[in-house]
Formats: structure tokens, C-alpha cells, sequence
């Protein structure tokens, strides 16, 4: 068994808003109705839940998870009873809703929803589309990849278009991965069906190919990449502020993350020397991506309640509220902030990269997760 998995929001060491542990106060003569929600902590803004909550006289209750496998296991206890709303990432929604965990939706009732950049309009976004029914299913958030984070000084940007970057002996003691199971082996798994040439073979579950299914085959392969990889890295880090200061110091020159160091590092003002760092979201094997969503839960019955899910959703995803959000969690929005940004927070958010999301594999569910903790034990038994 392994300890507390490392989560990609649990490394937004001091980004969470950490106020909020329990819900919120409202005056006793008030009789409000709540809003139940199980999301990351690391997108809540008090003094919007407060407003929100004045406005609608209705108390906010934010219940916490790490990662989407928590959220499931939540949800699937009667969650979505206990729940009015609930986030996932990447293809988890479609998991969601074929278990009859969350409801479809109108991106009509949303006015915000007429601001997201082309790449997650309803009609673009299929991962958020039911692929039987074509139902929507949830409304898209903010966005990142697993992609390399990189010092331009020591690596060449071109070393960079490659995953075998990060299997590079001229680098070896200056290299850094997550101690993130899953997206280490699904990352590696890109570079080892590309060299196998197995991406266009008949997959095991008969769909396109997707890092998140391999091949017994293709998993050894995964396996034996990962433990020569060890002899190359100097760590693998626990959480951002210790990514922040391996690459910093010049310890660490090229890192995978979620471009929330490099937003970090283009940021820092303490006076240290930075370098030219720089961020690489996909390789020619392919890249990860997620998207965080909103989502209801099939709790909640047409009428005044969903109205007020639909207001809330709508809140979050406002361009000012979303600008905000981005700020504090250290990510991409979904929503073109552009006319109200400017250029270095472009350059900084990613927000002319946004076309680049269509081509990364969305973070999934692995096909087999016992087989997973086995080859990552292995891994790290070596």
C-alpha cells in the first residue's frame, strides 16, 4: 500500500485558501439554503463564497478532496445525495455521469459560458460530452499539462520536443519528476509505445489509444524505462516550493510539473538570479493534459436548486472571478481573459496556447490500477 498520494493540488503548498474549513457562518435570523460542493480547496476565494452566499441567502458548504479517485469514492457512497455540485478532471466526468453520478447540462443557462476560448466552447470540447448520448456533462475550468519545465541557459529548447529530455545522461544529477505515480508512468508510456510502435495496434479496450491503457507489454516497457530513469534524477520531488528551489538554485535545469513553478519562477521577487526558464506543454510523442470541471450532481432536480448551481458555476467562471482563481491556483483559464490581461500575464497563463490542449491525452482513470502501485513499487524498490 502506498502513503497519501501526492495530488497535483496538494502542490499548491500556500495557494489553497485555507480559511475555509468548515462552512460558513451565516446570521440566525437567516434560514439559508446550502449549496453542498466537493472540490479542490485550492479554488476557493472566501470573500466570493461570502458575497455569493449574502446574495443568495445561502450557506456554501465546501467538502475537500485531493484527487478524482476521492471524489469518486465519495460520490458513489451516496454523494450524490450529499452533493449539489462536484469537480473532476479530464475524462473522470464521462466516469461520472455512465454511473448516473451527475446530470447533464445547459450551457445556455450559463451567460459566462459565451466567454470560453474556442478550444472549450460546447460544441469543440467533446471530453465533456457524453459519448452515447452527446449530452454535456459539466462545465470546463481552468487547464494545464504534465509538460517540462526547463532552464533555456543549460537545455536547448529543441532537447525539449522530446520526452527523452528527461532520459538525457548529459543532464543526469539535474533532472526532476513528481513522485505522482500515475502521470510518471503515463508520461513514460508515451515514449514507450512511440519507440514499440504499438499507438496504432488494436488497443485492449478497442478505442484510440489513450497512455492510461497499455499493454502488459507496453507496461514492462514502462517499467524498465522508469527504473534507468532513477540513475538520471537527482529527486523526485513532494511539492512545488521544493521544485521552486532546485530549479532556482540550478540544481535541477529540467523538471516535469504543471507550470505552476514556471509561473513561479518568470514571478519571483526576491532578488535571486532566474534563469531563462521556460515551459513545454507537448513533445512529438504526445503530452498530458487536464481540465478541472464543474459538474452537478443528479441530486439535484430542475427547479429553484439548479438555478442556483447554475448561478454559482456562472459566478466561478466570471472573467474577473476566473482571472482571480488563475492567480491563486497558479493555472490556465478556460474563459479568454485576454482583453482584461496583460501581456506577461499572457505569456505567464499560457493564454495564446490554449490550441494546444486538442492535442494532449486528458488525464483518465488507468485501466488497471493494481497493476499500476505494482510497477510503480517495483520502481521504487529498484
Amino acid at each position: 500500500m502506498f502513503n497519501r498520494k501526492v495530488t497535483r493540488r496538494s502542490m499548491l503548498a500556500g495557494t489553497a485558501a485555507a480559511a475555509i474549513s468548515m462552512p460558513f457562518v451565516r446570521p440566525s435570523w437567516a434560514a439559508p439554503t446550502q449549496l453542498r460542493a466537493l472540490m479542490w480547496e485550492a479554488y476557493v476565494l472566501p470573500d466570493v463564497i461570502t458575497k455569493f452566499e449574502e446574495e443568495n441567502n445561502v450557506k456554501f458548504v465546501g467538502t475537500f478532496f485531493d484527487g478524482n479517485s476521492e471524489a469518486y469514492n465519495k460520490l458513489r457512497v451516496g454523494g450524490a445525495k450529499e452533493f449539489d455540485l462536484v469537480q473532476a478532471d479530464g475524462f473522470w466526468p464521462q466516469l461520472y455521469f455512465r454511473e448516473g453520478l451527475i446530470r447533464a447540462v445547459d450551457y445556455a443557462a450559463l451567460s459566462n459560458s459565451g466567454n470560453y476560448l474556442p478550444e472549450f466552447h460546447a460544441e469543440k470540447f467533446k471530453v465533456l460530452s457524453d459519448p452515447v448520448s452527446g449530452a454535456k456533462i459539466g462545465y470546463p475550468f481552468c487547464w494545464g499539462a504534465y509538460g517540462i519545465t526547463y532552464d533555456a541557459n543549460v537545455v536547448a529548447p529543441e532537447k525539449t520536443e522530446t520526452i527523452q529530455c528527461m532520459f538525457n545522461a548529459d543532464l543526469s544529477g539535474r533532472l526532476a519528476t513528481s513522485a505522482r505515480f500515475e502521470e510518471n508512468i503515463a508520461l513514460v508510456a508515451l515514449l514507450v509505445t512511440e519507440q514499440m510502435g504499438t499507438r496504432n495496434s488494436e488497443r485492449p479496450d478497442g478505442k484510440p489509444f489513450n497512455p492510461y491503457v497499455l499493454t502488459d507489454a507496453e507496461l514492462d516497457g514502462v517499467q524498465k524505462l522508469l527504473i534507468e530513469q532513477k540513475g538520471l534524477l537527482l529527486t523526485r520531488y513532494q511539492d512545488n516550493p521544493t521544485l521552486f528551489q532546485l530549479l532556482q538554485s540550478g540544481a535541477v535545469v529540467a523538471a516535469t510539473e504543471f507550470a505552476q513553478v514556471f509561473r513561479q519562477l518568470l514571478t519571483s521577487k526576491d532578488g535571486a538570479p532566474i534563469g531563462d526558464f521556460r515551459h513545454a506543454l507537448k513533445m512529438k510523442e504526445g503530452g498530458l493534459g487536464w481540465v478541472d470541471t464543474w459538474l452537478v450532481t443528479s441530486g439535484v432536480a430542475d427547479g429553484a436548486h439548479l438555478d442556483l448551481c447554475n448561478s454559482f458555476i456562472n459566478e466561478m467562471i466570471s472573467p474577473a472571478i476566473m482571472k482571480r482563481i488563475g492567480e491563486v491556483a497558479g493555472c490556465s483559464a478556460t474563459i479568454d481573459l485576454r482583453a482584461i490581461s496583460s501581456e506577461e500575464e499572457r505569456k505567464l497563463y499560457l493564454m495564446d496556447r490554449s490550441s494546444e490542449i486538442a492535442d494532449l491525452f486528458m488525464f483518465d482513470q488507468p485501466s488497471s490500477p493494481e497493476k499500476w502501485e505494482r510497477i510503480w513499487s517495483n520502481v521504487q524498490a529498484a
